[in-house]
């Protein structure tokens, strides 16, 4: 997107100087608002390179600034939830330049890694985990007789993970010493939704509550003193017990301090200065704003929590004439609802990068976004689907882990036929090892009852969805890949499929290729090259990846010296894997060649370069396969 794309990013004469959290304790009051927007700055620049979550990171600089100017890590700990807004905290821990590598291979990571600095006390990917392993940091502490500090930080939308809740259930009866930081800018990935999202916005509007507490804090500024601030304190506690009878936080045994403005720096150092001299848990609600001083990211949030390269000037992005799976998703999910009553769509705080967001705007009643709440969706949908309802839950692969026993206990048990619609399911590239969706096949082959499929092209897509649609004996999975398969054309009217029936493209009786889903085109590429080696080759789409078509996988396993699976998964029970299982069990002996990602987790990167790292490739299955014929 950038015209200029040679020269790195420029770091300003402030953040350089920047090598170590020390060096932000060094510097005068009056040099860190420069700071900010030096960081700002070099934000928007680096970004527009590389991509990355450049709203939430702009929401976060006076914050991240105020925590290192008060506390010292690594002897302190910062625990970020999701941790994608952790840019600003690896500036000031000595990577700020290489924050222009952010996202690519051998690159800063986009998430936060112990392995990649004693700074990050703890990796992160997924919402909802950082009071939890914050906790476990503090009784840890205390255990050892240590007394430094822990200091989760988490958007409002972690609050209606079920983690969240739990954790906030356990910290007063385990420590006396917790800071937990209420980032509240009313947006996760897409606009909060929900109790608690309403809850928190009375929080922070209501202008009564706000000028007591103005007040309070004012009196405590002109009059020092302990008996000043003790009945600052009380004035503070009976505006709570007047507007809102039941704070939350202070039901959970928590001190609730807020809501301030995240973005007064001066305010935040003084009242974490404040908050490290108590013997108390306390929650500090902050009020920031997504996207903070980049006017097209304020304008579109959802846009600018996370994308791709883009024009600084305007932010702009590259527009392609192909549409997404995501998009297909989204439009054939739509077109299928407005012919039959019973499809529901739910998502869990994902209407755009599901593309849920058309079926929302067509057909609000049917739509459910339940915000970061996977096991709650999937529970929410087998209750759908107990009266006759066909409840479509579209997840990213690598969340939808998070409902796993759901999927066990409550929909294949008992035979609800909820539909588990898995976006990503393959590599996800610059997002690394938290977002692959490289598992899904290994978590829900063995289930019994499940159906699971992935299509080779976008017309095959379409034709598996309306073919969930109409499928009501049990549940069933489909997995698709983030971005486009082949940009195969659709046709009108989607053909239902046979469950469990494989497609054979071609007859030979040397070698069986089986290419799954996105890696079929590979495995075509590969079967080119065995034939110019004059080899007679099979190559088959399974569609199913459970049940198999046990039918042509004996037939051609049978005729053909070697058998080649190809999938975006790991291999470790795998698609492959089960091909392995099942002929064994038909006892039929042919060596079965896998390719797909090794039993590691895979770094981030760009597809090409992993796949060509991790011999993910047509030269490498076919080196494998020759292999046999020598």
């Amino acid at each position: 997107m950038r015209s200029d794309s040679s020269s790195l990013p420029t770091v300003g004469p402030l953040l350089s100087t920047i090598l170590s959290p020390s060096d932000v304790k060094r510097l005068a009051d009056d040099d860190l608002t420069a700071l900010a927007a030096e960081i700002r700055h070099t934000l928007i620049d680096s970004l527009s390179r590389t991509g990355g979550h450049l709203g939430p990171n702009l929401g976060v600089v006076e914050l991240s600034i105020a925590m290192h100017r008060v506390f010292s890590t690594p002897k302190d700990k910062f625990v970020f939830d999701v941790s994608h807004q952790g840019y600003v905290h690896k500036m000031l821990t000595g990577r700020a330049k290489q924050i222009h590598t952010i996202r690519t291979y051998k690159g800063l990571n986009g998430f936060l890694l112990r392995s990649e600095s004693e700074h990050d006390a703890y990796g992160a990917g997924h919402a909802g985990t950082a009071l939890s392993a914050a906790l476990g940091m503090a009784a840890a502490r205390d255990l050892s007789g240590n007394d430094h500090h822990i200091v989760a930080v988490a958007g409002d939308a972690a609050f209606t993970c079920g983690p969240t809740l739990e954790a906030l259930n356990n910290i007063a009866e385990t420590t006396k010493k917790f800071i937990v930081v209420l980032n509240d800018n009313e947006w996760s990935i897409d606009k909060n939704v929900g109790a608690i999202a309403r809850y928190f916005n009375a929080l922070q509007t209501h202008s009564a509550y706000a000028t007591v507490r103005r007040q309070a804090a004012e009196f405590v500024e002109k009059i020092a003193g302990k008996a000043a601030r003790t009945l600052a304190h009380k004035v503070e506690e009976g505006a709570k017990n007047l507007f809102f009878q039941n704070v939350l936080f202070e039901k959970f045994g928590l001190r609730y301090f807020g809501p301030i403005d995240g973005h007064d720096l001066p305010l935040l150092v003084r009242t974490f200065e404040h908050l490290k001299t108590l013997h108390e848990p306390v929650v500090l609600h902050i009020i920031t704003e997504k996207g903070r001083g980049y006017q097209p990211a304020l304008d579109n949030p959802g846009k600018f929590h996370g994308l791709g390269t883009y024009k600084i000037e305007d932010g702009s992005t590259d527009s392609t004439l192909t549409p997404t799976c995501s998009e297909i998703f989204g439009r054939t999910i739509t077109d299928l609802a407005k012919k039959n009553p019973k499809i529901v769509a739910i998502t869990a705080a994902m209407p755009g990068g599901t593309k849920l967001e058309i079926f929302k705007n067509e057909l609000p009643d049917r739509y459910f976004d339940v915000g970061i709440a996977e096991e709650h969706a999937a529970l929410f949908a087998c209750g759908l689907a107990t009266d006759g309802f066909k409840p479509f839950l579209a997840i990213y692969s690598t969340f939808m882990q998070r409902a796993y026993d759901m999927i066990i206990h409550d929909m294949a048990l008992q035979g609800l036929p909820v539909r588990l619609c898995m976006d990503r399911g393959g590599l996800s590239g610059d997002d690394g090892p938290t977002h692959h969706g490289l598992f899904d096949i290994g978590y829900l082959r063995h289930v019994p009852g499940i159906i699971h499929m992935q299509p080779k092209d976008e017309d095959e897509f379409v034709d598996m969805l309306y073919t969930m649609a109409q499928y009501d004996d049990g549940p069933s999975a489909i997995r698709f890949p983030r971005g486009t398969i082949k940009g195969t054309p659709i046709k009108d009217n989607p053909q239902l499929l046979e469950i469990g029936k494989a497609e054979v493209i071609s007859d030979g009786t040397d070698v069986a290729l089986i290419g799954l889903g996105t890696l079929f085109e590979m495995a075509e590429r590969t079967k080119e090259i065995l034939e110019q080696k004059g080899l007679s080759v099979a190559l088959i789409n399974p569609r199913f990846i459970k049940p198999l078509d046990a039918k042509v996988l004996e037939k051609y396993a049978s005729q053909c010296k070697v058998v080649c699976t190809f999938e975006d998964h790991v291999i470790m029970n795998g698609f492959g894997a089960s091909v392995i299982e099942h002929l064994h069990t038909a006892g039929i002996h042919t060596p079965v060649e896998r390719i797909g990602w090794p039993d590691q987790f895979i770094e981030h990167g760009k597809p090409e370069v992993l796949r060509e790292l991790h011999g993910i490739s047509p030269e490498h299955a076919a080196a494998k396969i020759l292999a046999h014929f020598q």
